[in-house]
């Protein structure tokens, strides 16, 4: 029987320890100096010098010619669909203000809110017209002079401003050529001195230093 017994513990002892309920225990502490096989302790992309990560090039690879800023042929999109887009935002505004002003002595009925759709959207079509038309010569005479002086400046921006006006006015004679160029020219002007400005603040500040 004793022998029975001893047997039969041998046997209950193997199984357990077989499952890991039985034998020696380990404690957290002890399996953490334990290296695993194949596997690094800390990540590598955990311990990197900071000196590595300071960028003293260019974030984007460029291709070769290219320019870092965007030329005016590049801007001209965004140019004319922004002024066509602010254009019929403005016009819709102005469309809706003029449409109530006009039937303010009618009851709202359906016929007065037709006549304030059609003044709505006939100001949004008009505005948006001139002014995608506006910003459409303003970025073809950009284009040209940026080509043909072969620099990109204020000095461009001026010009093509002023081009704009003069072309734009050209069908009310010369004093419309020339409320047109001098329109043009006055906001154009206004434009690249609001651009330069902190440069040119800092020039006079550095001369009177």
């Amino acid at each position: 029987m004793e022998g029975g017994g001893g047997s039969g513990n041998k046997t209950t002892g193997g199984l357990a320890g077989f499952f890991g309920a039985g034998g020696a225990g380990y404690s957290h502490a002890d399996l953490a100096g334990v290296p695993l096989t194949g596997m690094n302790p800390l990540s590598p992309y955990l311990n990197v010098d900071p000196r590595y990560l300071v960028q003293d090039t260019d974030e984007f690879i460029l291709p070769t010619g290219a320019n870092k800023t965007r030329g005016r042929f590049e801007l001209a999109f965004f140019t004319i669909g922004g002024c066509c887009m602010t254009g019929a935002a403005f016009g819709a505004v102005n469309g809706l203000r003029l449409g109530l002003k006009e039937t303010q002595n009618m009851a709202w009925s359906k016929p007065r809110n037709v006549q304030i759709l059609n003044m709505v959207t006939r100001q949004g079509a008009l505005w948006a017209n001139t002014l995608g038309s506006l910003a459409l010569l303003y970025s073809a005479f950009g284009v040209i002079i940026e080509k043909t002086r072969g620099a990109e400046d204020d000095l461009n921006t001026v010009a093509a401003g002023t081009m704009t006006g003069m072309l734009y006015k050209c069908t009310g004679g010369l004093r419309g050529v020339a409320r047109g160029g001098l329109a043009g020219l006055t906001l154009t002007g206004l434009y690249a001195l609001y651009n330069n400005w902190e440069h040119m603040k800092g020039s006079l500040l550095h001369q009177s230093l």
